[in-house]
């Protein structure tokens, strides 16, 4: 479904990620592992087109996107869940959710309102809510719903569970879960690389801007050499 060739990105002057090979299958579910720094959120923001690849390529479903702005990829059904989740604040629940709408079929707003709600019933509650005054954990379901509402093929979540308690995190993986029998696909930035890996098929390690390990998940979970001398030392962050 994506595939990026030989991605490069970064701020001005300063670059970030450099010469990244990544790829999503239909479906599929792929965690993006790393240090603070390691270069994940700039990979999802360039995915997503918040930023520009300075060099490199990016498809989607066989198209050629890595010029396309922002919202095109959104109408094509690249979305995201951004990190710190990045919500009008001053808007409800209800609002805010309404903001992923603007990209998806007019006719289906209330059956996409209605799907995200049952996915979140706690919004249903809190709609009429200031989004700011919502828990974390909230907030991260509103940030997820909002993506959502414009019905996308690939969903891309930056941090799932940084910050939340243990119970969210559990009821957030029940809707990965969900999501993903819709037919949506996952890219998934998780700070935890033991849960990380037990949702996804495919996992990427990110180091300095590279990536330094690709593979099945349940493969690099059991390699020793990376256990000892990668995980432990990234839980310790």
């Amino acid at each position: 479904m994506l595939s990026a060739r030989g991605l490069s990105a970064g701020y001005g002057a300063i670059k970030v990620l450099h010469a990244a090979d990544i790829e999503v299958a239909a479906g599929g579910c792929v965690a993006l592992i790393g240090w603070a720094g390691s270069g994940k959120t700039t990979l999802m923001r360039t995915l997503a087109g918040l930023i520009q690849a300075s060099v490199g390529e990016i498809a989607f479903e066989g198209r050629d996107i890595t010029a396309l702005p922002p919202h095109t990829r959104v109408a094509l059904g690249i979305t995201m869940a951004p990190e710190g989740r990045r919500l009008f604040r001053g808007m409800t629940v209800h609002e805010n959710i309404l903001v992923g709408a603007h990209a998806g079929a007019p006719g289906k707003l209330s059956d996409r309102m209605a799907y995200v709600l049952d996915l979140f019933p706690i919004l249903k509650e809190r709609r009429n809510q200031i989004a700011g005054t919502l828990s974390g954990g909230e907030q991260q379901m509103c940030a997820i719903a909002r993506a959502l509402m414009a019905e996308p093929r690939l969903l891309l979540i930056d941090e799932l569970s940084l910050g939340l308690a243990p119970v969210v995190v559990a009821r957030l993986v029940q809707v990965l879960a969900a999501i993903r029998q819709s037919g949506t696909a996952i890219l998934l930035v998780e700070q935890d690389a033991e849960l990380a890996l037990s949702l996804s098929e495919r996992a990427y390690i990110l180091r300095s801007g590279r990536i330094v390990r690709a593979g099945r998940s349940a493969d690099i979970k059991s390699d020793p050499e990376i256990v000892r001398d990668y995980f432990a030392a990234l839980e310790m962050q």
